[in-house]
């Protein structure tokens, strides 16, 4: 008997029949019995599919933090400041402006001519009050819990954006077919000026020189000072709004490594630059110089009769929605002569 056969017969206590040339030709343990060893002598086939793998979900990883797309940034409040006025009951707003009237005469003892008065004008605007519905299932909301996700939470923060967004656009362009008007389109705003046509040709600041830049600016100064019969000083609190390719110009340097940006610092020490997309129309880019008061009176402001009202949840058999309002006036520009627009820098 070959040894190995018969180091297994000691091992585990089994006879072999028999082997040829050394190796086993038939071997069975001895209390086996030919109808076991029938079925025994071969592999069957596989009944499942052959298969390696496992379910791809086990191996995909989920990233806890959400990112969120970008969206257009809002500035309009943060260029003219925001203010409530009214409520959400309020449809109509009057903003009544007083002028100082009054002539003299020459004196004399017995002469009663000469009067001072005033006059005063009511200007009208109409609010528009606007909503959006946010509505959420339970078993939607039991899904993405799955992937982590607080489903009814940035329904909440959609809503609030949506809502945002609308009130900003309203700041800029009002609401049509209302007396409702924004920064950029308010019928009492002076016509926008034309650049100076720059030494690399044309009047964009794209290539144009820090100095060039620089008169431009000087140019608005000089139309508020206009408009406002000199009653500015260059010290002034004023804000350059304008697009933010616009602002990136306010970099361009001269032959001594200075900005445009830090020749305006120099002469308007108190001038604030703040970007908004609003200020490209077309291909054609915008900017406007405003200063924050005149004569102690605010140049305008943003305004709204309500502010994310939220009503009740309403709750149906298996999901739930609310309603969120808003409502805005536009922009009350109260004294339109303490803005100059520039168009095609």
């Amino acid at each position: 008997m070959h040894p190995e056969l018969a180091a297994l017969e000691a091992a585990y206590g089994i006879h072999f029949d028999g082997a040829i040339d050394g190796a086993a030709q038939d071997f069975w343990p001895e209390h086996t019995t030919p109808g076991q060893r029938l079925g025994m002598d071969s592999q069957p086939g596989l009944i499942t599919t052959s298969n390696a793998g496992i379910p791809a979900m086990l191996s995909t990883y989920i990233d806890p933090k959400l990112i969120e797309v970008l969206v257009t940034p809002m500035k309009a409040a943060e260029i003219l400041g925001e203010q409530r006025k009214g409520d959400w009951l309020t449809e109509t707003a009057m903003f009544p402006m007083v002028e100082n009237t009054g002539e003299t005469s020459a004196y004399g003892d017995f002469v009663t001519n000469g009067r001072a008065g005033a006059n005063v004008q009511f200007e009208n605007r109409q609010s528009y009050l606007y909503q959006t519905i946010t509505q959420w299932g339970e078993r939607e909301l039991e899904r993405m819990g799955l992937a982590k996700v607080d489903w009814a939470a940035r329904l909440n923060i959609s809503s609030a954006l949506a809502l945002n967004k609308f009130q900003n656009e309203s700041y800029f362009y009002g609401l049509a077919g209302l007396q409702n008007y924004g920064l950029l389109n308010d019928p009492s705003l002076s016509a926008a000026l034309t650049p100076s046509t720059k030494t690399a040709g044309g009047t964009g600041w794209k290539n144009a020189l820090p100095t060039e830049i620089l008169a431009d600016i000087q140019a608005l100064f000089a139309e508020l000072q206009s408009q406002t019969g000199s009653n500015l000083e260059m010290e002034a609190e004023m804000t350059l709004a304008l697009h933010a390719t616009s602002e990136l110009y306010l970099m361009n340097t001269n032959q001594y490594g200075k900005t445009a940006l830090e020749m305006i610092k120099v002469v308007f020490p108190n001038l604030r630059v703040v970007q908004a997309p609003q200020y490209l129309s077309g291909t054609t880019y915008s900017a406007q110089l405003i200063v924050k008061s005149v004569q102690g009176q605010d140049t305008g402001y943003c305004a709204f009769n309500e502010k994310m009202r939220a009503h009740r949840v309403i709750q149906a058999e298996s999901s739930f929605k609310q309603k969120k309002t808003q409502g805005t006036w536009g922009a009350i520009i109260t004294y339109p002569a303490g803005i100059a627009q520039m168009s095609g820098i």
